[in-house]
């Protein structure tokens, strides 16, 4: 819908309710103003992306440790390909500030936090890591949105096998 939209500067409650062929006071029901339908759209789709990304884990042998983190994330680049304009709104201000020492929370820490348990699930079956599997999951994370993001600005937006290779490789680097 956001691409309809002409993207999040074009997201407004009257500009949702055209695109979904409603009356702007039915949404006004569920949203008080554009921060709070902003608040609620990437809520929604931060729920789609970890089912994705769980539904991939799910998908590939328990064994296959590897494999699996590979899947979670091959899943997260699918869906922000298929979904750029909801994927930018989701990741345009990150998480929330807090204090030095303080971990995130939020959608986007509890994404990362199914890559960190497929790191530390690495770990457990002895694959060794370079780094923690609190790091390996933000590396991996960062290295794959960064892709992503390159691909969504290219002008030819046809090599989506690129991504992934590019995402199997460089989850490779934090492997020992």
């Amino acid at each position: 819908m956001l691409s309809e939209l002409d993207g999040e500067d074009g997201l407004t409650i009257r500009g949702v309710a055209r695109a979904a062929g409603i009356a702007p006071a039915s949404i006004y029901q569920h949203f008080t103003d554009r921060a709070a339908l902003v608040a609620g759209l990437t809520e929604h789709e931060f729920v789609r992306l970890r089912v994705a990304m769980e539904a991939a884990d799910d998908r590939v042998d328990s064994g296959d440790v590897v494999g699996r983190v590979r899947a979670m994330l091959h899943a997260s680049c699918r869906f922000a390909m298929d979904n750029p304009g909801h994927y930018r709104l989701m990741t345009a201000n990150g998480p929330p500030r807090t204090a030095p020492g303080v971990r995130p929370a939020g959608p986007l820490a509890d994404v990362i936090d199914l890559l960190v348990a497929g790191f530390a699930r690495c770990a457990a079956a002895g694959v060794a890591l370079r780094v923690s599997p609190e790091r390996a999951a933000v590396i991996a994370f960062v290295g794959a949105h960064g892709r992503v993001a390159l691909f969504q600005n290219s002008a030819k937006h046809n090599d989506a096998d690129s991504v992934m290779s590019f995402v199997d490789e460089f989850v490779s680097l934090v492997f020992a």
